[in-house]
């Protein structure tokens, strides 16, 4: 790939773009790394296809071109790696529902990376929605609701309820490590993108309840929102093959990893960057419950505790 010019194939009106004939590394000059990060915020996710030449340790490299690569606040980092969060099929690792990315702290990732390691022969195919698309279509009524809104967000919901096949020792495995803290944290509906300045739907799975709602009627409300985040025209799928590498602007995004692959087994391991702590329209901050009465720094420790404890 040259310096002045990357292959970009957009792959739906509104969301997901294909990027050829570049070679992933940590050693892409700035030219093409502001390439690849304007791409990205543009079309929210961009994919890349033949990244076989990447390892655990490259991609975080890779990754850190891009911000400070963040890990999980409670799931163990995978083996002999210092960032990669792996998703195992054999060990309920199918992110089948909707959802941004760890939505249940107040600063959730900015962006995530994610690279295929084994995929199905059929099925296994990830789905990603346009949360800024999303909120530009919605009718006025509805704009001013979700800009009036605030929602708790938590790690700690029913993994057997979402999976109710799922065996038992998945379910407490679940229980054991991704709920092994318990986090709250209260979002703005519609968060103000700090690059691009678009307004974007915050939502999907780990949303509780919106404040100052009963749980029922939040459920009836988030519907409505959701529904409208998820529909076709707003989503772009993509059938992974081993090696490629995927990249979305997880503050504009949801996504879905589908479920159709039976006793198959697939690994992807991802990377995500540092984000900022969101901003509504009315410019309040998200706000962290729990856990409670931690100052910023004692916080970020009881997070590094966690993921030790598990």
């Amino acid at each position: 790939m040259s310096d002045t010019e990357l292959k970009i194939t957009p792959l739906t009106g509104r969301i997901g773009a294909q990027i050829q004939d570049i070679h992933l590394s940590s050693t892409l000059n700035p030219r093409q790394i502001n390439q690849v990060y304007q791409a990205l915020l543009k079309y929210k996710v961009i994919f890349f296809r033949g990244q076989h030449h990447l390892t655990d340790e490259e991609q975080e490299k890779f990754a850190a071109l891009f911000g400070t690569p963040v890990k999980h606040p409670t799931v163990p980092v995978a083996q002999d790696s210092n960032y990669i969060f792996e998703l195992d099929s054999k060990y309920g690792g199918r992110a089948d529902v909707w959802h941004t990315d760890v939505t249940f702290i107040d600063a959730y990732p900015k962006l995530s990376i994610l690279r295929a390691i084994k995929i199905p022969a059929v099925g296994g195919d990830t789905t990603w929605a346009n949360t800024a698309s999303a909120y530009q279509e919605l009718p006025q009524s509805l704009k001013l609701l979700a800009d009036h809104l605030r929602a708790i967000h938590t790690n700690d919901f029913d993994y057997g309820g979402f999976r109710p096949n799922a065996d038992q020792s998945v379910v407490e495995r679940h229980e054991k490590l991704f709920a092994s803290t318990r986090y709250e944290t209260e979002h703005p509906v519609v968060r103000i993108h700090p690059e691009t300045g678009e307004k974007t739907l915050v939502l999907g799975q780990f949303f509780k309840r919106f404040v100052g709602l009963t749980t029922r009627e939040s459920a009836k409300i988030f519907e409505v929102f959701q529904e409208r985040i998820t529909k076709p025209e707003n989503t772009v799928r993509w059938k992974w093959q081993e090696g490629d590498v995927i990249i979305w602007d997880n503050r504009a995004t949801q996504h879905l990893a589908v479920d159709d692959y039976g006793d198959a087994h697939r690994i992807v391991r991802r990377v995500t960057l540092s984000g900022e702590v969101p901003v509504g329209t009315d410019g309040q901050k998200s706000i962290t419950l729990l856990p409670k009465n931690l100052h910023d720094q004692e916080l970020e420790q009881f997070k590094t505790q966690a993921i030790l404890n598990a």
